[in-house]
């Protein structure tokens, strides 16, 4: 109990420190950073996050990544649906030929090499890389180093390459549901949408089952404008933080670090090869060059948006682009995986 509590208090105090300072989804990577300090200095819980905890957490991040469809907002890409849809098939598949090639390494295998480098859904995979058979350790701090890379250099890029300015334009979000409605609505979501994914076997259930749910209710009209509240989000984050932190140990955290220089470089790949298609996106549709390269920025949603909409970038078409990755990601993946694992058995 009492390592419990100071693992507890010690997380909670630096995320709310890194929130402050912008940290991107601050709750996962400070609480997998105490974690693997927790775990490497011995002071950790032996029993780690319990199943039903990191299955819990899953399903309320399905919830958030599913609020961010809205019909309106998808609606927006008119007769650009074909342009948006192969400019993320082309991320994906940049991304599975650089897991491909970190997965080259003897110290990494193929799944974990391809979950560490998908561009879409951090926070996602890192949560279900243990189900699909990859190690979450490798998977977290590769996305985390992706996550990092990608938010930083975009406000750069967009201000030396582009020449983009900050407007006072400012954007008037929905208006939001009680916390009771909101928290009913994570409740039934997740509930419903895990119960109905195993039925299925669908992969990774407790991400992709709740995820399905809540796209519906939003496409049907039956979200009332209901979302996770934010404590119950950031608990969630802390909580995957968590259970991949504590497998950490000194053998692991080594073989990490002499993985770290190469998926750097493959990360400064993805990001490269993205951009072009960026620009081939701009040639193919009305957007600018600038739209064109936050719309196929691999990562970072949120910051995606605060910087599309600072600078007076065509916001809506940007975030429905942007979902669209996310969501092609987070679907491709489990099942891809279950199919080479399938294979692979056999």
């Amino acid at each position: 109990m009492t390592r419990w509590l100071s693992l507890i208090v010690v997380t909670v105090v630096l995320t709310l420190g890194a929130s402050q300072l912008g940290v991107p989804s601050a709750g996962l990577f400070v609480a997998l950073f105490v974690a693997v300090v927790f775990a490497l200095a011995g002071w950790a819980p032996s029993s780690g996050v319990p199943r039903k905890v990191g299955i819990t957490a899953q399903a309320i991040l399905g919830v958030e990544i599913g609020t961010l469809v809205q019909r309106d907002t998808l609606s927006t890409l008119g007769d650009n649906w074909v342009p948006v849809v192969l400019a993320c098939i082309g991320t994906l598949v940049l991304s599975l030929a650089a897991g491909a090639l970190l997965g080259l390494r003897r110290d990494v295998d193929t799944i974990t090499g391809a979950l560490a480098l998908v561009a879409g859904g951090a926070s996602g995979l890192v949560a279900i890389a243990q189900e699909l058979g990859g190690d979450e350790r490798v998977v977290a701090v590769v996305q985390y180093l992706r996550v990092v890379l990608v938010t930083t250099t975009m406000p750069i890029v967009a201000t030396v390459a582009f020449s983009a300015r900050g407007t006072d334009r400012i954007v008037v979000d929905a208006v939001d549901a009680p916390w009771l409605v909101d928290l009913l609505f994570v409740v039934i979501c997740g509930a419903l949408g895990y119960a109905g994914a195993v039925l299925a076997r669908l992969p990774a259930p407790g991400l992709l089952g709740p995820l399905i749910a809540t796209t519906a209710a939003d496409l049907l009209g039956f979200s009332f404008g209901a979302g996770v509240p934010p404590l119950l989000l950031v608990a969630a984050y802390i909580g995957i933080g968590w259970q991949a932190g504590l497998r950490f140990t000194m053998d692991s955290l080594r073989s990490i670090s002499r993985v770290l220089p190469t998926a750097l470089l493959l990360i400064i790949g993805i990001t490269v090869g993205c951009a072009l298609l960026g620009l081939w996106l701009t040639a193919s549709t009305s957007i600018t060059a600038y739209e064109g390269y936050l719309a196929t920025t691999p990562g970072g949603v949120y910051a995606v948006l605060a910087v599309a909409a600072s600078t007076g970038a065509n916001v809506t078409f940007v975030v429905a682009a942007q979902v669209i990755r996310v969501f092609m990601m987070l679907f491709a993946v489990p099942v891809g995986t279950k199919i080479v694992r399938h294979y692979r058995e056999k």
